[in-house]
This record gives C-alpha cells, sequence and structure tokens, in this order.
C-alpha cells in the first residue's frame, strides 16, 4: 500500500487521513487538508482504496468499493502508518464517514470530517447516520451550510450523538466553496476548518 506521508516522524500525534469518493490522496483539497494539519504539528498520513488505487492504474473510473472492502483497507493503512503516539482518524466525505465507522474498533482519540454524507443529494430519507447516535469518540463535522448532501439547517433533525460537534462554513457546498455573491472565499472557508480542527484536537488533548 502506497502512503504520502507529511509531517515529522516523531510527532506526538499521527492522523491517518481517507480521501473521498470521486478523487484521489493527492487532490488539491486534500493536500490543502494534510498541509493544514502538518502546520499544527502533526503527522498526516494518506492512502488510497482499491478502487481509486485501479483507477490511477489503469485509467478507467469505476465505483467505490463495498464498504467491508473499504474498512479494511483503512485498517491496513492505520497499521501500516505505525503510530507512535494517539491516532486520530479524518476523512473527506466518504472517507469521513468511514473514520466514524471504525473509530471505536480502531481506539481513536478523535475524528475529523470534512463534509459529512449525511444523504445522496435530493434523497434526504436515505440517510447515512445510524451509527452516528452510539458514537462515543469525540467527533468534529466541518461542514458547509448549504451541502447538498445535508444542509445546516436539516442537520439538527438527526439523531447524532453528543460527541459530535460542528464547524459549519458560511455558504458553503460539500467541498466548501461557497457563491460569489456570498462575500465569502473557498480558500477562507478551507482556513476556517483547519484552524477549528487543530483548535478541537488541542482541546480534547491529543
Amino acid at each position: 500500500m502506497e502512503l504520502l506521508v507529511d509531517g515529522p516522524n516523531n510527532a506526538a500525534l499521527t492522523i491517518v487521513l481517507a480521501h473521498g469518493a470521486g478523487v484521489g490522496m493527492d487532490a488539491t483539497f486534500m493536500a490543502q487538508v494534510a498541509a493544514g494539519l502538518v502546520a499544527g504539528g502533526h503527522r498526516v498520513v494518506r492512502f488510497e482504496f482499491p478502487y481509486m488505487a485501479r483507477r490511477r492504474e489503469t485509467g478507467k473510473r469505476g465505483p467505490p468499493d463495498r464498504a467491508p472492502k473499504l474498512i479494511e483497507s483503512f485498517s491496513q493503512a492505520i497499521a501500516a502508518a505505525e503510530p507512535q503516539g494517539p491516532l486520530v482518524l479524518a476523512g473527506k466525505s466518504m472517507g469521513g464517514r468511514l473514520a466514524t465507522m471504525i473509530a471505536t474498533d480502531q481506539k481513536a482519540a478523535g475524528v475529523v470530517v470534512f463534509g459529512y454524507p449525511f444523504h445522496p443529494p435530493a434523497k434526504p430519507e436515505n440517510l447515512r447516520t445510524d451509527h452516528l447516535g452510539d458514537l462515543k469518540v469525540p467527533t468534529l463535522f466541518c461542514q458547509g451550510e448549504r451541502d447538498p448532501f445535508g444542509t445546516k439547517a436539516e442537520v439538527p433533525s438527526f439523531k447524532l450523538s453528543n460527541h459530535i460537534e460542528f464547524c459549519w462554513l458560511p455558504d458553503g457546498d460539500h467541498d466548501f466553496k461557497p457563491r460569489k455573491a456570498s462575500g465569502h472565499s473557498h480558500d477562507g472557508n478551507i482556513a476556517a476548518a483547519l484552524e477549528t480542527s487543530l483548535s478541537f484536537l488541542k482541546r480534547i488533548g491529543v
């Protein structure tokens, strides 16, 4: 398994960062997030799920693997990362959802999600929240206010653990991008998500 490792090997904290369904570990958003977390003094390890590695090799797009295979791959990446201290799981969208699913079994100290996919766009009845009501690991969701996978107006109606907290990014979509007329910027929203993430990690004591 190929890993992208940023930050000092002797960092007190290792963050294993998983990509979303549509782009790989070296996507611009993933690189920005990794750089921001490394700037906080952390070690960040990125990896690719099998379907994305195949896409890179063959050039052919294919759907994500089924959840058991994705979870197995995430677990293998954590083992390969060889964290020396506390472990935090993080991810973009699908990767973040998987992080919340395995956090307890992996004894993670915390979870950071960049755009949790609460439901498919325009299908609010297909919720992906069943496991979130029982989540015991401190978790931060950084979400765009108008994310079609779950807007700020929708989320309060979901049954969520009180261990989950939110950072709402003004007028942001699923990738945190706001509309020009909003007066906010994409880079500003990403920076706010990273600042809140670093504060969250410091607050939970890792």
